[in-house]
């Protein structure tokens, strides 16, 4: 089964609550990769500058996990590859990245208290943004099943989801920015699994049934967010729908320049989607594709830098948020004291 580097507590901490987001000239898109595989999350673009015109001013976030050269300055990255958010579903699975961050945050508190100079101050860790990006794993770990049971599954999933904003919330967190995820029915890894016929396809391509519960995920989701907005009032509670934004990527693909939506860049079997789950990309049998041609998927599972910077920069305009903000004016805003 494929794997997808999730995010979880990205805390983005501004320098100073008045952080002018502004790109220096000559700048180039840049993305660093995960810690397993060159999967590039679109968080990494709003570090640098994009085609959007639009950065957050700091450098890419350490992994948390990262022993030599790592700065927490502004922020940390828990994410793991293949985590899940339900506990269990995988060694790093979101209740055990809950408690890494909740050491990390107790640890710095405690040499503050003794006088000591942190990468982030208490300042930081009430003003950060706590992005969580996850669900993807664990939605793909049941489709499988047929649709009703799958559907049957999302409500415990996001329920986990929303104990971390809730004991984030409880230790200080006052910023959330919450991703949906993405079109799942059109990733080549999905479309390379054997099925009896293409009934389940699409004018486009994709799987119906996988998509249609990326939708009734993301739904929930948002609703969950929603609710929790009406209970922590003094919160800034931001759902992202990535859903249509991918879902464009393939849809208007002759847009962007792509020849072949569907079809992964680095994989085995060349078209329709050059993936192979016993010989994937990185392995000695790969193909590769012209690196000079515009790919939607790196490797059937994750968007190449290419799709990534198209995403982060409609990210970034906040028409896909719920409430409708631009994440440049949640990093600038101020959250307010306790007591």
């Amino acid at each position: 089964m494929g794997r997808r580097c999730n995010g979880i507590i990205k805390a983005i901490y501004a320098a100073t609550p008045h952080v002018r987001l502004r790109c220096p000239k000559g700048s180039h898109p840049i993305a660093s990769k995960c810690l397993h595989s060159t999967h590039l999350w679109a968080i990494s673009f709003f570090c640098p500058c994009h085609d959007a015109g639009e950065s957050l001013g700091t450098p890419h976030l350490s992994p948390y996990l990262k022993a030599l050269g790592s700065d927490f300055s502004n922020g940390a990255n828990f994410a793991i590859g293949g985590s899940t958010a339900t506990p269990g579903g995988s060694p790093f699975s979101l209740d055990v990245q809950l408690h890494q961050f909740l050491y990390f945050r107790t640890r710095s508190f405690e040499l503050l208290n003794k006088g000591e100079r942190t990468p982030i101050d208490r300042e930081g860790f009430r003003n950060a943004i706590y992005a969580i990006d996850i669900g993807h794993n664990d939605l793909s770990a049941y489709l499988h099943l047929p649709y009703d049971q799958v559907l049957a599954k999302i409500p415990a999933i996001v329920g986990h989801i929303k104990f971390g904003m809730e004991t984030l919330y409880a230790h200080g967190a006052r910023k959330f920015w919450i991703h949906g995820t993405g079109a799942l029915g059109c990733l080549p890894q999905k479309l390379s699994i054997p099925r009896d016929d293409d009934s389940d396809l699409d004018a486009n391509g994709c799987l119906n049934k996988y998509n249609d519960v990326a939708k009734a995920f993301n739904e929930k989701l948002a609703e969950t967010c929603n609710q929790l907005r009406q209970r922590m009032a003094d919160a800034a509670i931001v759902f992202t729908d990535l859903y249509p934004i991918k879902y464009d990527l393939v849809a208007n693909h002759t847009k962007y320049g792509v020849e072949r939506p569907l079809m992964a860049c680095c994989g085995n079997g060349g078209p329709p989607h050059n993936y192979n789950h016993f010989k994937m990309c990185m392995s000695g049998e790969m193909q590769l594709c012209d690196m000079d041609a515009k790919f939607i998927s790196w490797d059937g599972i994750h968007l190449t830098e290419f799709a990534n910077a198209i995403v982060a920069s409609k990210l970034l305009t906040g028409d896909y948020s719920k409430p409708r903000v631009r994440i440049a004016s949640l990093v600038n805003s101020t959250a307010p004291h306790d007591g």
